[in-house]
């Protein structure tokens, strides 16, 4: 082997470039539609030292322009900034020429009369919260902004934004809006806080967040995205993360168009929660009225377009809808806890649920659309007014079209002064357990419907009020057998209602949780030519479940009439 065989500096330099290349590698996340992972490598010799000292600043090397407490980063790059400033800013105006980084490295800036760090011209902007640091930027209560009066958050951004590392971030925005930027914002990761004169964290054309833990306290909107503009863009997803939003007069996430969920932990509080719920005459663009009351939008999850949450736990507490559509809501699974002051889930054309647990423990409405759906999932429903309410918004007593359909699930509905299950169309129900507590008094009742209601399996459990010709079963149609009971006088709360076929075996035994005058079943059990038996009162061993009970025995009730199932739906009085 010769001499020229052995070339070490190109030796060399192969080896330090697969390490580099290696280092790389392992420091990027994965793809996604919005970036590439080609943004989150960069030459760690080149990275230009940013150092705050109160009110001066020095550039290592001088590659920026400085003016007292104020630096404007002209090129594309990797700057590390470290220290404090009392009243200054950091400006990048880059000329799209490439991407800047800023790697915040323990950074405290305060600016009274502008955004901290303002981001006027780059190709794209990225923020590394450096491992372990606490960073905090503070703005004053007004700005010198230009003619188009930007900046307008105290990190602000005039092209696509991208925040990420392991760090923290504490933004203060006294001015308006916390973290904003006027193209794309992606969160990958961070500990981040804001709290907000009005939006906390808004991307214009898109808002991604993959994972971080991140709190909002916003007067207005505490997440949004805002282009109206192209039907393409104005969206927001969340794939991961803890997000604790609280909006005191805005939504707590608002899109433009789709809203995404796909995971993460949410803990979202709008206006001063349900507490508001008045039933006063605020009004639902569905034609309800009563429920929130306010002027200003203050719901929880709301997508122009739709609403979509396909895995993740929610609580929600908002004054508004909690979850709110102009168009679609579907909720394929996930874990839902809503209390809310008008509806729990509103959407002007479709309403699906396909999977998940979904609690409400107060609303006005629970659930209203056009055309609602249950195709699986719990749901455990307590409204003032309507539980279930599909409308197009025309009322009156005819049928406007509108349809509620139960394919399967388990359906609890408690509602205090509406109906258990409304439509201005027809009632469909093809499987499931549907359980209705219905009204404390009339006009409502257990079902209200202006079309056909027609069962053709599941099981159908419901009792309700005295309300005369108002009361309402599943048609002729039906091709499962449905029977009504009605007393001649109230059965009080908590009284049990049993159902027993003629070889004694139990079939059904309900503890309705107001008083009641009658009592609907439905159920593959029941057979034309069979004979049944009803007693109230007693007690029962087996296990007490929204109502109803499981195994056990039934005994010490009073018997009060045998009948037998002569047609599809068979009403008897006792």
């Amino acid at each position: 082997m010769s001499k020229r065989d052995l070339n070490f500096p190109v030796i060399l330099t192969m080896i330090l470039a697969m390490l580099a290349a290696c280092d790389k590698f392992a420091e990027s996340p994965d793809d996604d539609e919005d970036d590439d992972t080609d943004i989150y490598t960069y030459d760690t010799t080149t990275v230009v030292q940013v150092n705050l000292n109160g009110s001066s600043i020095i550039v290592i090397p001088d590659v920026a322009t400085v003016s007292g407490s104020k630096v404007t980063l002209r090129s594309a790059g990797t700057y590390e900034i470290s220290g404090s400033l009392t009243d200054g800013q950091i400006v990048v105006n880059a000329n799209n020429n490439g991407n800047v980084r800023l790697i915040l490295n323990g950074v405290n800036i305060k600016c009274s009369s502008g955004a901290p760090i303002y981001i006027k011209d780059a190709d794209k902007a990225l923020i590394n919260l450096a491992d372990g640091t606490v960073n905090t930027l503070t703005d004053g209560i007004s700005y010198v902004t230009d003619e188009s009066g930007e900046p307008d958050a105290a990190l602000f951004s005039d092209t696509e934004l991208v925040i990420y590392g392991e760090g923290s971030l504490n933004v203060n925005a006294n001015y308006n809006d916390g973290i904003s930027s006027d193209d794309g914002l992606v969160i990958k990761s961070g500990t981040i806080s804001v709290k907000a004169a009005d939006d906390g964290i808004r991307g214009k054309d898109f808002l991604i967040i993959h994972d971080g833990n991140i709190t909002v306290n916003s007067t207005g909107d505490a997440l949004k995205s805002d282009n109206e503009t192209d039907s393409s863009k104005g969206y927001v997803t969340i794939n991961s993360g803890t997000l604790n939003l609280t909006a005191t007069a805005g939504d707590a996430i608002d899109a433009a168009s789709n809203l995404t969920v796909n995971g993460g932990i949410f803990n979202i509080k709008t206006g001063t929660g349900a507490g508001t719920s008045t039933g006063g005459s605020g009004g639902q663009p569905g034609g309800s009225s009563g429920g929130y009351s306010g002027t200003i939008s203050e719901k929880g999850l709301k997508g122009a377009v739709s609403v979509k949450i396909e895995k993740g736990s929610l609580t929600i507490n908002s004054a508004d809808d909690a979850i709110h559509s102009n168009e679609t809501v579907t909720i394929d699974d996930g874990t839902l806890s809503v209390a809310t002051g008008d509806d729990a889930i509103h959407a002007e054309t479709s309403v699906s649920i396909n999977g998940g647990t979904l609690m409400v423990t107060k609303s006005f409405e629970a659930i209203e659309s056009a055309s609602i759906t249950v195709n699986k999932g719990n749901l455990n429903l307590v409204a003032t007014n309507d539980g279930f309410n599909a409308t197009k918004g025309s009322g009156g007593e005819s049928s406007d079209g509108s349809l509620l359909t139960f394919n399967d699930g388990y359906i609890v509905v408690n509602v205090s002064s509406g109906d258990g299950l409304d439509s201005n169309g027809n009632i469909v129900m093809t499987g499931g357990t549907v359980i209705v507590h219905g009204p404390q008094s009339a006009p409502e009742v257990a079902f209200d419907f202006n079309g056909t209601f027609i069962i053709s399996g599941g099981i159908l459990v419901a009792g309700g009020p005295n309300a005369g010709n108002m009361i309402e079963v599943p048609g002729s149609g039906s091709s499962q057998c449905c029977f009504k009971a009605t007393s001649s006088s109230v059965i009080s709360a908590s009284t049990i209602i049993h159902l027993q076929d003629a070889s004694g075996n139990d079939v059904v035994t309900f503890r309705p949780v107001r008083n009641t005058y009658y009592f609907v079943f439905s159920s593959s059990q029941l057979a034309i030519g069979a004979s049944y038996s009803i007693y109230t009162g007693g007690s029962s061993t087996g296990v007490l479940t929204d109502g109803l009970f499981s195994g056990g025995t039934y005994s010490g009730g009073i018997f009060k009439k045998t009948f037998t199932i002569s047609n599809k739906i068979t009403s008897v009085t006792f």
